[in-house]
């Protein structure tokens, strides 16, 4: 138990250290130079249509997951948190669509429709973590709180850009937090299931997504035909599906 609580208090230490650390840092309008993508190609009468398309792939990750999740029997998944599963994969989904509708007109406008799904999703794996590895009934009950931040965020962050001093600060916290919470929280509060592969297989394959995000026209250039940004969505929709497979492949 004193193990424990140590460990609880560390996650509680460093996301105190990130809300105060963010707290200095001035407010971050979004980049305009974001919304320029290395592949902006139109074929079949479709903007940036490599962008666009790639996007397909979480639409698949996420209906799959789902069905995996709608076989209520299955033992990988915590009844006090079958809400919280059905609204990762919902809005996994989502993503598809919003992230999708973003990539034909890339701007602040549209990017809100990318980042809400994305944040409903983010927040519904961490309230899954939580349960599955801290208490069901405190995954369960984080879920809407943090839902309504994750989309509170998303929603500050576009009416201050409507107001021209545009501030991602919350968001950055929303996305980036949890991603160095779970793992976190995955080392403190070991398990023996085959689950915990399919997350740390997931965080890889973010980790991964990212860099190629971040490298979208070296890729580009690199001659494959394919940009840093389309990798990006196809790769942590891979992740996703490793989860998928860790779920069916559940035991202990």
């Amino acid at each position: 138990m004193e193990k424990r609580k140590i460990s609880l208090y560390l996650i509680l230490l460093l996301t105190i250290c990130a809300l105060v650390g963010i707290s200095f840092v001035p407010p971050l309008a979004q980049n305009v130079e974001y919304h320029k993508f290395a592949d902006s190609r139109r074929l079949f009468n479709i903007n940036n249509f490599w962008n666009v398309i790639s996007n397909g792939m979480f639409a698949l990750s996420g209906v799959l997951g789902l069905l995996v999740v709608l076989k209520t029997a299955h033992a990988a998944f915590l009844q006090a948190l079958h809400t919280a599963y059905i609204v990762f994969f919902v809005g996994v989904m989502l993503v598809a669509v919003g992230s999708g509708y973003y990539h034909l007109v890339p701007n602040n406008s549209t990017l809100v429709w990318d980042r809400l799904p994305m944040t409903i999703a983010f927040m519904a794996l961490f309230s899954i973590i939580i349960g599955e590895r801290i208490s069901p009934d405190a995954g369960k009950n984080l879920l809407l709180p943090l839902i309504i931040l994750g989309a509170a965020a998303v929603c500050y962050w576009s009416y201050t850009e409507y107001l021209g001093r545009g501030d991602l600060r919350p968001y950055i916290i929303v996305q980036f937090l949890p991603m160095l919470i779970i793992p976190l929280i995955l080392l403190l509060f070991p398990s023996s299931s085959t689950q915990a592969a399919g997350y740390w297989q997931l965080l890889g394959c973010y980790l991964l997504a990212k860099l190629c995000e971040h490298l979208d026209r070296q890729i580009y250039e690199f001659g494959l035909g394919v940009s840093g940004h389309a990798l990006k969505h196809i790769i942590a929709a891979v992740g996703i599906l490793f989860l998928v497979r860790a779920f069916k492949k559940y035991r202990y």
